[in-house]
């Protein structure tokens, strides 16, 4: 330009005039030809079409995973279809960082966010019934848990934001994990620096589970009840009566529910009237503990073991102080040995402020989004170790389908999903995630 412009002062008026004419001609032009070829990002509508045309080939790729399930530590075949397949949508594909596991990259063309998207990949020891026509291929394990319908919407999403790599802002690390079952894989990952060379802004992730096929549940904060081990040691002088009395006692003094509450009633979690997203359930303010202790001796020394769900932070301090209480009021404190809790997972913890972000951007791209108002109790996920680093949230799918008689209920017997679930999931959270890549960085 300023070549152009020492040119025009050299010259007279009149013979300027042409010059200048034609010079603003061609940067209307070029500036033409540059908004042609700015891509914007595609419609919610769009990449709802684009989930649409996928959802075939991603029920295939679930359907070939649950017929061939593999344990926690032996994901092998589930982690090389994986790789085969982000490698064939031209992401950089990083395996075996930690297990079976598999990072996919996707760099988009423009500046923007990083953004982490995890699936898990282990299923389930167990002789579960399994009425679906792909039923298992493995004896003795079972997709049971949902893992393989997570990784065909993981899947999903890598191949809707590779068809938008010219308009993508930042970069998408996708987390195929191994051995969530056994609480170890997001550790292991980490601990083998899996965001060492890409740290993610946020991340998501989601588990399929019993709430009607088209709905996401999410809150802030916790989503699961805290859970620990406790193990109380002592001197083998109990008989088999005293055991159950005192471990009733000690049940006893612990427990608390609101009013009239089952939270113990996990199969109602996903009722929409007395469930989790109804303001006025029981899954809130509660402590309760499995129904009964694990009774054996080492070493002359009797233990007695059970979890116990906590769905206040707060209170979790306190517990070995109140079972030592409990004890010594049912009048065996001289039988006592210890107290100690033995396993203490961290529960999924949502960021409160992504949490109302991806509330309001899921309702903008028109996903059925329901607050939780409880807490689930019994399970967990290992997801909570990544929000322990980077600020994240996990979302409850919704997978059944009461009208098919499909119920996703995790870990049960005849556990089934409805596979328009895959849609729902691909084509929400790919929604989510291209948002965010683009949101300012305030936001």
């Amino acid at each position: 330009m300023s070549h152009f412009r020492n040119f025009l002062t050299t010259t007279n008026t009149r013979s300027a005039q042409p010059l200048a004419v034609f010079f603003f001609c061609i940067v209307a032009l070029l500036q033409s030809a540059c908004q042609r070829h700015h891509i914007a990002p595609p419609s919610h509508a769009a990449i709802g079409l684009q989930a649409d045309d996928l959802h075939h080939k991603l029920v295939e790729i679930r359907r070939d995973i649950h017929q061939h399930p593999e344990l926690a530590g032996n994901e092998a075949r589930t982690s090389a279809l994986i790789a085969k397949h982000l490698r064939g949508l031209g992401l950089e594909v990083h395996t075996g960082q930690f297990g079976h596991s598999v990072v996919g990259i996707l760099r988009g063309a423009r500046a923007g966010r990083t953004i982490a998207w995890r699936a898990d990949l282990d299923a389930l020891p167990g002789d579960f019934t399994d009425p679906a026509p792909f039923k298992s291929k493995t004896p003795g394990v079972h997709h049971a848990c949902g893992h393989d319908v997570h990784i065909a919407i993981g899947l999903g999403i890598a191949e809707i934001m590779a068809r938008q790599r010219a308009s993508l802002h930042g970069t998408v690390v996708f987390i195929f994990q191994p051995e969530e079952e056994s609480f170890k894989g997001a550790q292991g990952m980490l601990a083998s620096g899996v965001f060492s060379s890409v740290t993610p802004d946020e991340i998501y992730g989601l588990h399929v589970t019993a709430f009607p096929v088209g709905q996401i549940v999410v809150r802030a904060n916790e989503m699961f009840a805290y859970q620990r081990r406790v193990s109380i040691q002592l001197k083998n002088e109990l008989s088999t009566e005293q055991v159950t009395k005192l471990t009733k006692h000690v049940q006893d003094a612990l427990f608390r529910i609101r009013p009239g509450a089952k939270p113990w009633e996990i199969q109602s979690a996903a009722d929409p009237a007395i469930g989790v997203t109804s303001q006025s359930n029981g899954y809130q303010d509660y402590l309760i503990m499995d129904a009964s202790f694990a009774t054996r001796t080492e070493n002359g020394v009797l233990v007695l073991e059970t979890n116990l769900y906590e769905t206040e932070a707060a209170n979790l301090d306190g517990i070995v102080a109140r079972i030592e209480q409990a004890i010594a009021a049912s009048g065996h404190q001289q039988q006592l040995l210890s107290v100690s809790l033995t396993q203490a997972n961290p529960t999924v913890l949502n960021d409160p402020k992504l949490t109302s972000l991806a509330i309001s951007t899921l309702q903008q791209a028109g996903a059925d989004v329901r607050p939780a108002f409880g807490q689930v109790p019994f399970f967990n996920d290992d997801f909570a170790y990544f929000q322990q680093k980077i600020p994240g949230v996990y979302f409850f799918l919704g997978g059944s389908n009461a009208e098919k008689a499909q119920i996703a209920m995790n870990h049960a017997p005849d556990f089934q999903v409805d596979e328009t679930s895959i849609k729902t999931g691909v084509s929400s959270f790919s929604s989510l995630i291209m948002a965010r890549l683009a949101a300012a960085p305030q936001e």
